[in-house]
């Protein structure tokens, strides 16, 4: 049963009649009403779609005539189900391949419109074809293809990685000045489909004004890769671009110790600090072995506060620290155990005590913590690709990974679908795959 139908066309518009059945109940009401303004909207995307092709007179490209075949009939995908319509296909005098004026300036991604690509991409950055599947039929009235889907998807995080470089985005006006962005980096396993666990990346850029306060984080990750150079690439081409916007910012590159880490961080930000709680870890396992077993608790407590608040506030503790701890090893009696613990907090602390100027940071409200990037291992990353029985292909990996952090950096993954829409010229979406 028609529940749509348009009833008016003009030059610049057109319109449609909806008609919808009274119903028992509220939720059958509803959707009476969802099915009929999916009808509506499949006349009314196939409408504007039409707008969209050409008379079938002949075109140039590349300085050759290419004539139309006709009218050849096609579907397509739109948020609201099947829009069938027919479009001239164009054909180079030497044959080969047709092209379709209407699929590039429609900028039709395989079968789908732009905005239903755009929701299926949306919702596959938070979770599986298969749950997007039953959120599309249980809350839009939609069912397609879980392999539409994920095609659909791979193609919209292709285009993402290839233009991750070449596309400027925008950094949204934030409400007060910036003065310090910090840049941090780390890694966490995920399982991949036949080499293990591997470590995907993942970059943090945030921007912080003068009291300190975080106002705008951009996010970038990497599928898992030996030696890191497409991500480290990538975050180096943000902080460039960072740099180019602020200036007079400090940068500060903050991280939790990895020596391949600080090699990137050295040469691109002004001051490094090592993540201020991963060394109270180290001080709290140092703290074990002084003080074993349960006897001494209060002791423990008592010397770990006082060591912790002593190395964000008081200058020269790290020195402190280290010089308190080799003597206890020299003068007192330790398990094997405690003193590994304590050599571990010793080693770690000589090797990066110059990264350990907490007062002087906490004065210039610079941030002193690598929560941020810890915060994006876990939602970038483990909460879509570590559930129970995932295992991944590099390629599906790199597209989620890129679309989540697409999704997760304010308001880039609108200016994303912006310049989809109206900066590129997509001839061949089925080369987006190679």
């Amino acid at each position: 049963m028609s529940l749509a139908k348009i009833v008016h066309r003009s030059e610049k518009s057109f319109k449609v009649e909806i008609e919808v059945s009274y119903k028992k109940s509220m939720l059958e009401g509803e959707e009476a009403i969802q099915e009929a303004i999916n009808q509506a909207g499949c006349l009314m995307t196939g409408e504007m779609l039409c707008q969209f092709d050409t008379d079938g007179s002949p075109i140039m490209i590349g300085g050759v005539k290419w004539t139309s075949k006709g009218l050849i009939s096609k579907t397509y995908q739109t948020p609201y189900g099947e829009a069938e319509i027919e479009r001239h296909i164009y054909q180079s005098p030497k044959g080969g391949a047709g092209f379709c004026p209407l699929e590039r300036d429609a900028r039709i991604i395989l079968t789908a419109t732009p905005k239903f690509a755009k929701i299926l991409a949306s919702k596959y950055a938070e979770f599986g074809s298969s749950r997007v599947n039953d959120d599309l039929e249980g809350n839009h009235g939609r069912k397609v293809a879980r392999s539409f889907i994920q095609n659909v998807c791979d193609a919209v995080g292709a285009v993402a990685i290839a233009k991750e470089g070449e596309w400027e985005y925008v950094v949204p006006e934030t409400e007060k000045p910036i003065k310090t962005i910090s840049v941090g980096l780390d890694g966490t396993c995920m399982l991949m489909m036949e080499e293990g666990y591997r470590q995907a990346m993942v970059g943090t850029i945030a921007l912080f004004d003068k009291e300190g306060e975080r106002q705008f984080t951009l996010y970038t990750a990497a599928a898992p890769e030996y030696g890191k150079k497409t991500f480290l690439q990538r975050l180096d081409n943000e902080v460039s671009k960072m740099k180019e916007r602020y200036p007079n910012a400090h940068f500060v590159g903050l991280a939790d110790g990895a020596r391949d880490t600080w090699d990137f961080l050295e040469t691109r930000t002004d001051t490094q600090i090592i993540d201020f709680y991963h060394v109270t870890e180290y001080l709290s396992k140092a703290s074990e072995g002084m003080f074993p077993g349960k006897k001494d608790l209060t002791k423990k407590q008592e010397w770990l506060d006082n060591a912790c608040h002593n190395l964000k506030h008081t200058p020269g503790t790290p020195l402190h620290l280290l010089n308190e701890l080799k003597s206890f090893l020299e003068t007192n009696t330790a398990s094997a155990d405690e003193r590994e613990q304590l050599q571990k907090t010793i080693t770690y602390l000589e090797n990066n005590k110059h990264m350990m100027n907490y007062p002087e940071a906490v004065s210039q409200n610079l941030p002193i913590g690598s929560g941020v990037t810890e915060a994006a291992c876990k939602v970038i990353v483990k909460q879509r690709l570590c559930s129970a029985g995932m295992k991944w292909k590099e390629r599906g990996a790199a597209v989620v990974l890129s679309l989540r952090s697409l999704s997760y950096t304010t308001k880039r993954w609108y200016q994303f679908w912006k310049k989809k829409l109206t900066g590129l010229d997509f001839l061949l979406q089925h080369n987006w795959f190679t």
